[in-house]
């Protein structure tokens, strides 16, 4: 299952405004990138995780807590080296290669990047695109151009992965081996994977235009929507609580 899918549900947060959605997980986003204590951080994402099981998502949450986790594990071993304040904690002839700050600091922007980034990747498994866009233009009046192209980037991403996992499968049914450990053969297999998706990509960006065109898209104004998106009391509620973590966290 693709971790960036959509996911329909009749939970709390599934049932808030787009809008809301998107704005609580930038500010919590805030909030991580705010707090400069390691157990704050730690705290915030378990936070996350336990919002995410609470609209039945809590499988999905882990894997892509997962995911980010090799990501934030490379910028842990690039802060840990290039930051040079604090006692030396690891000296090899000489040379001071970890130091207690750079420990610190690398801990702390490691567990930054998965607090930050969760929220976000989570948005667009609790809301529809189609909703995102159309309440971008609708309650904030963006550009419809605007706002479709950035939600079908989004849109893509998914798609794209998919895609290249069959394009994967297909290669490997007709023998081709990418589990080889050799640098130069996988540069090699580069091609047989990636000249099909940018063929079927530029086909499906041909195809949406000609769609697009087909069904207006010139024409549409944030008029052209028949469902407002309205607020409610729990979207207030919401906000309020996320935006009461960035002011926790700031402090502490």
């Amino acid at each position: 299952m693709n971790l960036l899918a959509y996911q329909p549900g009749d939970s709390f947060l599934h049932r808030l405004n787009p809008l809301t959605k998107l704005a609580a997980a930038f500010l919590y986003g805030a909030a991580c990138m705010l707090s400069g204590n390691v157990f704050t951080v730690a705290a915030l994402i378990l936070l996350m995780l336990a919002v995410a099981a609470s609209a039945g998502l809590g499988g999905r949450a882990v894997r892509l807590t997962r995911s980010l986790f090799i990501v934030g594990l490379f910028m842990f071993v690039i802060q840990l080296f290039f930051v040079r304040t604090g006692d030396p904690l690891l000296t090899v002839g000489g040379v001071t290669l970890v130091t207690a700050g750079g420990l610190l600091s690398a801990l702390l922007l490691s567990l930054r990047l998965i607090a930050a980034m969760l929220p976000l990747m989570l948005l667009f498994a609790i809301t529809e695109v189609s909703d995102l866009c159309g309440a971008l233009v609708k309650r904030l009046h963006v550009p419809y151009r605007y706002a479709f192209i950035v939600t079908t980037a989004f849109r893509f991403v998914p798609l794209f992965t998919s895609e290249f996992h069959d394009i994967e499968d297909a290669q490997r049914a007709r023998g081709v081996e990418y589990d080889t450990r050799n640098i130069i053969k996988k540069m090699q297999l580069v091609a047989p994977l990636f000249v099909p998706l940018i063929t079927s990509s530029l086909r499906k960006v041909d195809a949406g235009a000609v769609s697009a065109e087909m069904r207006g898209f010139n024409l549409r104004t944030y008029k052209s929507g028949y469902y407002a998106y309205p607020f409610r009391p729990a979207d207030a509620a919401a906000v309020a609580v996320v935006a009461g973590l960035v002011v926790i966290a700031a402090v502490l």
